[in-house]
């Protein structure tokens, strides 16, 4: 398993493979549109024998200011639950700190993300059309929550599909 960043020859497989990953057209089309709004920073694949099999974005925040958000991450189906998803996400967030981002918010299971740092408490700071028990945030930065601005806000494209 050979995990990259997406490049543009990629596009069309990370569609069909969103599109088969969550049963809809939805989250491709979010993928989609994130992307030509240059809304995307980090996209990674995995992909086996030339095959994409797994795919996670983490997205660019409307704000507080150096956040992303996370998802959608989508497994090919028959891959799910092997763990390559969690291998994605690690990986993303560890670019993410390399990059100086301070904070990542995903809309998630907690208890699927928990296990990555996310927590609804530290979520619950922020002011979100999203405030739920699935809105989670992990702090990336040391003290990083004290400087940002209360309000998180996806990009966007992305409340379009809530």
């Amino acid at each position: 398993m050979n995990i990259r960043d997406e490049d543009v020859d990629d596009i069309n497989a990370i569609y069909d493979l969103v599109k088969d990953a969550f049963g809809q057209n939805a989250e491709a089309e979010l993928v989609a549109k994130l992307r030509l709004n240059n809304d995307s920073v980090i996209s990674l694949v995995a992909e086996e024998d030339g095959k994409i099999l797994e795919h996670v974005l983490f997205l660019r925040m409307t704000a507080p200011s150096n956040t992303l958000g996370l998802g959608p991450v989508a497994v090919s189906p028959h891959r799910q639950k092997s763990g390559i998803g969690t291998r994605l996400i690690q990986q993303g967030l560890q670019c993410a700190r390399s990059a100086g981002w301070q904070a990542v918010f995903v809309l998630g299971e907690p208890e699927y993300y928990e296990s990555f740092g996310f927590a609804t408490e530290s979520a619950k700071k922020f002011q979100s059309p999203y405030s739920d028990p699935y809105f989670m945030a992990l702090e990336l930065g040391k003290n990083a929550f004290q400087a940002m601005s209360k309000q998180a806000s996806y990009a966007s494209p992305f409340p379009e599909f809530d």
